[in-house]
């Protein structure tokens, strides 16, 4: 298995330079990489950077609390799209969710779903705030919003993926939704770990260096 094609190569840190995106699309390159989830304000430099590639761009929405108004998290959307942004990516509404409002939780999801249209959305459920009836009532929903994949972690909360949250979230999505596996999975060997379990994609977080060269994925 060529684990790089399964691999979102990530770096959202609000100190990010443009330097490095620049290094970070190179080692994205380097490393052959299926994707790169970035800030939106760096979508269009991705672009540019990326274009003689068949690397995707993803980038997040009302991210990382989700606690925005769905307007906002559209208008958001609808911009990165527009500079270049292949998927989109955004925060389940956690407030919404514990407080038992799942029609509003369910309405935020589906009316950016419909507005992007064909563009993927992947939903982050941020398991490590979540018990483990609310992650099946969270991927539930997100199947009835019609989703493309259920992401575990966004990287900003305590803690990451689980093998046991995974188990829960594949059996309950039934293949209505792809999974995505974010959080403390920092080498190849754990990564085949959970694509073995049934993950369609890992997020790898950048490790931004002052170096010359590239890093290899490893």
């Amino acid at each position: 298995m060529e684990i790089s094609r399964n691999i979102d190569y990530t770096l959202l840190k609000a100190t990010s330079t443009e330097r490095d995106i620049i290094d970070f699309c190179h080692e994205a390159i380097t490393n052959n990489f299926y994707a790169v989830c970035l800030n939106s304000c760096y979508v269009a430099l991705a672009k540019q950077l990326l274009k003689n590639t068949d690397i995707k761009i993803a980038t997040v929405v009302g991210f990382p609390l989700g606690a925005m108004s769905t307007e906002a998290k559209i208008f958001e959307a609808k911009k990165a799209i527009d500079d270049g942004a292949d998927e989109i990516e955004t925060v389940i509404n956690l407030g919404l969710l514990k407080s038992h409002n799942y029609v509003s939780v369910l309405r935020d999801l589906n009316d950016l779903k419909l507005a992007i249209g064909d563009t993927p959305l992947k939903v982050i459920i941020e398991i490590s705030e979540l018990s483990k009836n609310e992650i099946v009532k969270a991927c539930e929903i997100c199947t009835d919003a019609n989703v493309d994949y259920v992401k575990t972690s966004s990287g900003f909360s305590k803690r990451g993926a689980t093998l046991t949250a995974i188990k829960i979230i594949k059996k309950t999505l039934k293949n209505k939704a792809k999974i995505q596996a974010s959080g403390s999975i920092n080498n190849s060997e754990i990564a085949l770990k959970y694509l073995e379990t049934g993950v369609h994609r890992i997020s790898y977080e950048a490790k931004m260096k002052k170096t010359k060269s590239a890093r290899k994925f490893v």
